[in-house]
Order: C-alpha cells, then sequence, then structure tokens
C-alpha cells in the first residue's frame, strides 16, 4: 500500500512540474554521479551500476526531447578517472562500446535527428573505445535536430590551458594579433565543433560541485546548476523536472537583475551606454515587479535629459 500510494504521489508531482516548466534550456549538461556508490548499497559490483546508469541516460535523452532541450551533454568519464583500477575501467570501457554502437544504432536516434560527438582527449582512451566514437560519429554526422556530446578522458581545465597554448604559440608565430584575441579564437582551439552555452548543470549524488566541467561554457554563461541527492541510476523523471524548473527561477532571476542594473544606468552613462541600457530596459521591463516597471515616456524623458547634460566620455559599470 505505502508503494502504490508512493508512486500516486510521485505522478501527481510530476504532473504539477510539468504544467508548471514553460520553456526549456536550449543546452543541458549532466554529472552522471552515483553508478558505483549505487552499486555497493545494493550489493552490486561497480560495473552493474553504470549499468543501470546507462539506462537513466537512456530515459534523460527522451525527457529532453519531450520538452525542447536541444543540445545534452554527459560527463561520462574524466582525465582523473584514469586512476581508477583497472578492471573497473575495463569493464567501463567495455559498456561504452557497447552503448555507442547501439546508440548508434537505435531507430529514434536516427528518427529523431540525433548528432553524437564525443569531447575530450579521446585519444587516451583504449583503441576499442576509439573505434566506437569513430562509429557512432560517422553513422550521425549529417543530423543537427538534436546534438549528443560524450564528454570522455575529459578535463576542462586541461581544455582551457591547451586553447591558452595555442593562442601563445600564434601571437610567438606573428600569425595572430594579440589585440584581436576574441571568444572565437578560444572556443575553435576547445573543440573541433561548436558548443552552445550551458543553460543548466545537474549533478546527482549529493555532491555540490561541478567538478572542472565545461568551465567556458558553463561558467561564463552563468549557467543554473542544480544539485540533488538520488544517484544517477536512481534519477527520475521528477528530479529532472526540477533542475528544469531551477533553470527557469534561475533565467528569470537573471532577466530581472539586468533590467535593474540598466535601469539603474539610465542615469549615469554616456550616450552610446545610454542607448543599449534602454534597449537592455525595454527588453526585459516585464520581469520586474509592476512598481518597479518604468513608464515609456519616462524612459523617452530620461533619454533626453542624458542627451543633453552628461559629458560623452562619462563611464558606469553595468
Amino acid at each position: 500500500m505505502k508503494r502504490w500510494l508512493r508512486e500516486r504521489v510521485d505522478a501527481a508531482y510530476e504532473g504539477l512540474l510539468s504544467r508548471e516548466i514553460s520553456g526549456a534550456p536550449t543546452h543541458v549538461a549532466v554529472i552522471q554521479d552515483g553508478n558505483r556508490r549505487y552499486a555497493r548499497s545494493n550489493g552490486d559490483d561497480a560495473p552493474e551500476g553504470h549499468r543501470e546508469g546507462a539506462q537513466t541516460t537512456e530515459r534523460v535523452l527522451e525527457w529532453c526531447q519531450e520538452i525542447g532541450v536541444e543540445e545534452l551533454t554527459l560527463y561520462t568519464f574524466s582525465t582523473e578517472n584514469f586512476n581508477r583500477p583497472d578492471e573497473q575501467n575495463e569493464a567501463l570501457f567495455d559498456l561504452l562500446c557497447e552503448k555507442l554502437h547501439e546508440f548508434a544504432d537505435a531507430d529514434r536516434v536516427h528518427e529523431n535527428g540525433v548528432c553524437i560527438r564525443a569531447i575530450g582527449e579521446t585519444e587516451m582512451l583504449p583503441d576499442r573505445v576509439q573505434h566506437a566514437i569513430e562509429y557512432a560519429e560517422r553513422r550521425t554526422q549529417e543530423y543537427d535536430r538534436f546534438v549528443l556530446n560524450i564528454a570522455l578522458a575529459y578535463g576542462g581545465r586541461s581544455r582551457l590551458l591547451e586553447a591558452a597554448r595555442g593562442v601563445a604559440e600564434d601571437v610567438e608565430r606573428g600569425n595572430l594579433d594579440p589585440a584581436e584575441i576574441d571568444v572565437e579564437d578560444i572556443e575553435r582551439r576547445l573543440y573541433d565543433r561548436p558548443i552552445r552555452d550551458v543553460d543548466l548543470i545537474i549533478r546527482p549524488a549529493g555532491e555540490e560541485r561541478t567538478s572542472n566541467f565545461l568551465p567556458w561554457h558553463a561558467n561564463g554563461n552563468e549557467a543554473a546548476v542544480f544539485f540533488c541527492t538520488p544517484y544517477w541510476p536512481e534519477f527520475s523523471k521528477t528530479d529532472f523536472l526540477r533542475g528544469i524548473r531551477t533553470y527557469e527561477h534561475r533565467a528569470e532571476s537573471w532577466r530581472r537583475n539586468r533590467a535593474r542594473r540598466a535601469l539603474a544606468l539610465l542615469g549615469a552613462v554616456s550616450d552610446a551606454e545610454l542607448a543599449e541600457a534602454k534597449s537592455v530596459v525595454e527588453r526585459f521591463r516585464d520581469s520586474l515587479p509592476t512598481a518597479e516597471q518604468p513608464d515609456p515616456e519616462e524612459l523617452e524623458t530620461s533619454q533626453n535629459e542624458q542627451g543633453d547634460g552628461i559629458d560623452s566620455n562619462s563611464r558606469a559599470a553595468d
């Protein structure tokens, strides 16, 4: 009876969350944590936990497509994981090969236009894993409706370091002017193909840290982060929807704060910055509480007064 009641409560809560969600992040990144601890808690070996976790991964892929997420990145194997016992890693490598081939041949992957890509130092992986990666990428390379990035032999800090070295080498050779270095220069050196900015990071299993995961694309975009306690094999659709709700609240807060900062700047910036601040206020005006929303005529008056009375060399920080 208790189990039946619990299932009814969970189903009702899942329905409530589904109705509350009005939009979806473009790019979700997941740290698949807790597979080994889940296995131990059930008296099993680590490989069984990874296999159960792989089933959760397949469900999350479906949930992402259901609500309109366009890109999913899975933190599957870090460079630090090479320090684990060989027997654990070999079993995981076998599972990776199996799942990469299975995904690459799955009808639902081709029907939904899923492009599978591996990111990381994949040359460090065993040949059989590299061959499985090549197979999955080749089979899905023409698709662009949904992108599935699998982070293998991945270390976010090491990728940034390699990008910085590449920039330094080009500057030293005279191929790049330091004054012209921009975001695109770094991104081209991070990965062979572009990755969207991360909107939401999800980490289960109780750890509250992002573990060097996609620092350029997540931290630079001020991504929302959702931590929860279930081990990855136990991660449910309710947990997933709670993560999406966290993103929505974070995005709403970001828009409101941007509007407030821009509104405050209207009385303290130069002509060029004034136009930008006014644009931000107009874009995010509706995110402010009613009492804080400026009247359109007030914005116009503020701009006119600013144009008449501020030194064009004045500056203020956003």
